[in-house]
């Protein structure tokens, strides 16, 4: 799908600003929105909305249809009356510029607790039939992972595999039982997605009425701890306990020398095939209906993924099986017509993957701190190599901030000292950097290039440094913490944006 010429910014909401320990759909969001507005910034990307599990990483969900509740707008909820003051008292003061993963959670589930409570005491029956609509028309994914959150509460959050036998495989009276018991709290979690869609919809909205279109992630893997596996253990490749006998990552690359082991399940796609990947067309129905474009992260793992034995401790010792192809796309676009699809196609890209991908007219992907070095696909990355259908970026969400990358001593990748000195020499002839902030000349290129579509990440827009990454490949703990301060932006900032998009006809 070919889109128009625009720029914008990646920002995930967990990064706004707000009381509450975390970013959320509330005040600071619009307040976000009227920003992207008054810099002429038509686009807004953000990372997988789904709920946080391990690491609290946005790629490792409890499911891959389910709204995060921690993003839910607690300013809201005290406007709707179903909270109270005393409901959401802090006992503590939440960090300003970062996420207390440790401390948000359950200070926010307990809030989520109180309102479904006093939202099932007080609802209004027009109330209780949009909750009853909402809970009918999303019964395929929502009954699963109602049962599925309540379940992993009772066992005090441990790894469905290791739940008692009843809730691990639902033995039929025993389960029903245990279902009885804890209606209450699958009643929460029901009432918590009702709410964030609610919120979501009308935050979209919002957008849509200013001509702002957001690109949404869809990871192509789901953690082994999700209601996806947990309901269908079918279509994933688990041992008789529900173990996973392989895993996925990609090979050694420019982060890791021993390659990235993220340790999700992998596609049973054979299975999935047989019912004409009925999965998928799900999960692309309710993504297209929450999103205007869609970025499909780790699009060559379709083509071909790699593949390692569970149990290895690194991802060298695994192969590349071949994927379901060009086939899952035919469906899908069957299903849907015209996919608004930008195709993450970093790292090992061969031309089989670069065929599907031009065969359906998705756009790639190019970032602009991989040109000057000794990446492989540096030379594509270069501005004028670009072509239009291009998502070009100064950084990605896996990156550095582009202030830190400049600053880097080599620790977060495979590069030498020797490198990072001869990466910087080519980047400012490159550039013909003078005295313009780093992070302004990158900008500067990305959106002075052919490539249809510009995304800077907000770092890159306030100069941060290596203190605002959101995330590095092959490490598991402190990432996906960075929340910018209320009073970051700035009408500087928003001229400086505003600017670039006139000249450059973004």
């Amino acid at each position: 799908m070919k889109f128009p010429r625009a720029s914008g910014i990646l920002l995930h909401p967990t990064s706004l600003p707000g009381p509450f320990g975390i970013g959320d759909l509330g005040p600071s969001a619009y307040q976000f929105v009227d920003f992207l507005n008054n810099a002429k910034q038509k686009l807004w990307q953000v990372l997988p909305l789904n709920p946080t599990g391990y690491g609290d990483s946005p790629y490792q969900t409890f499911s891959a249809f389910a709204g995060n509740p921690l993003l839910i707008s607690i300013d809201e909820l005290l406007e709707q009356g179903v909270l109270g003051r005393a409901d959401v008292a802090i006992k503590r003061r939440f960090p300003e510029d970062a996420v207390d993963f440790g401390a948000v959670i359950p200070y926010k589930y307990k809030v989520l607790q109180h309102a479904a409570a006093n939202f099932f005491a007080s609802a209004t029956a027009q109330q209780r039939s949009e909750f009853e609509t909402f809970c009918t028309s999303n019964a395929h994914w929502l009954t699963d992972y109602a049962l599925f959150m309540a379940a992993k509460a009772q066992h005090e959050g441990a790894m469905w595999t290791k739940w008692a036998p009843t809730q691990r495989r639902r033995r039929s009276s025993a389960w029903q039982e245990w279902c009885d018991r804890a209606h209450n709290q699958i009643a929460a979690h029901r009432y918590a997605q009702f709410e964030f869609f609610r919120q979501w919809e009308r935050l979209k909205r919002y957008c849509s009425d200013r001509g702002i279109r957001i690109m949404g992630d869809i990871p192509i893997y789901v953690a082994l701890d999700s209601s996806d596996v947990w309901s269908h253990p079918e279509m994933f490749d688990l041992d008789e306990e529900g173990f996973p006998t392989k895993i996925a990552g990609v090979p050694p690359d420019y982060f890791s020398a021993t390659g990235q082991l993220w340790g999700n399940p992998i596609y049973r796609w054979d299975v999935m095939k047989r019912d004409g990947y009925s999965w998928w067309i799900a999960r692309f129905a309710a993504a297209l209906k929450r999103f205007d474009i869609l970025r499909l992260d780790h699009f060559r793992g379709f083509e071909a993924y790699w593949e390692v034995p569970a149990g290895e401790t690194t991802a060298t010792n695994g192969r590349w099986v071949p994927g379901p192809g060009a086939e899952l796309f035919e469906v899908l676009e069957q299903q849907f017509g015209e996919l608004p699809i930008v195709a993450e196609n970093l790292g090992v890209i061969t031309p089989a993957v670069e065929a599907i991908r031009m065969r359906f007219g998705f756009p790639g992907m190019a970032l602009l701190q991989f040109a000057f070095g000794i990446d492989p696909q540096g030379p594509s990355f270069r501005p004028h190599n670009y072509v239009r259908e291009l998502v070009a970026y100064t950084g990605g969400h896996d990156n550095d901030s582009t202030v830190g990358w400049w600053n880097s001593t080599g620790g977060d990748s495979t590069r030498t000292a020797e490198d990072i000195k001869n990466e910087h020499h080519f980047a400012r002839a490159y550039l013909g950097l003078g005295d313009e902030a780093i992070n302004w000349a990158m900008i500067r290129a990305v959106e002075a290039s052919i490539a249809d579509t510009a995304i800077i990440p907000l770092q890159d827009v306030l100069g941060l440094g290596s203190e605002a990454r959101m995330n590095l490949p092959g490490s598991t703990t402190g990432h996906w913490r960075w929340r910018y301060r209320s009073d970051a932006l700035t009408d500087d900032v928003a001229q400086r944006l505003r600017e670039m998009a006139e000249i450059y006809d973004r």
